[in-house]
């Protein structure tokens, strides 16, 4: 039978990105991603935000580490994985989104270039 795990977010960073490296020599960056909806009800704006926890490897990890910083807008495509632990001889368990792509999606800084191409009319018949 088919499976399929996938999930997309767009939403904001709550921190830097911490990245440490596995015993194995792997790196990895962590970082949590906030979303919020917004509603009416009431004539009254109603608002819940959603933090979910990602983690990128390797190159992806890098990358988040060098481009990404608190407040950053960013869409990530990955998987959910939950990991389980024990805390004082409870099991807790810590679902998380694994990254398999991310887009950056902050605005320019005003200060920056914008490039154009100048273009002449173009002579059409008719």
């Amino acid at each position: 039978m088919p499976a399929l795990n996938r999930v997309q977010l767009i939403g904001y960073l709550g921190k830097e990105p911490e990245s440490r490296f596995t015993p194995n020599g792997k790196k990895v960056a962590h970082f949590s991603v906030a979303i919020t909806q917004r509603w009416k009800s009431n004539n009254e704006t109603k608002e819940y935000t959603e933090w979910v926890n990602v983690e990128a490897w390797g190159r992806l990890g890098e990358i988040s580490q060098q481009y990404l910083k608190k407040g950053s807008l960013v869409f990530v495509e990955g998987r959910l994985k939950t990991d389980k632990y024990e805390d004082k001889g409870e099991t807790k368990y810590y679902t998380k989104v694994v990254a398999l792509a991310l887009q950056f999606l902050d605005r320019k800084p005003a200060d920056e270039p914008v490039m154009m191409v100048d273009e002449e009319a173009a002579e059409y018949e008719a």
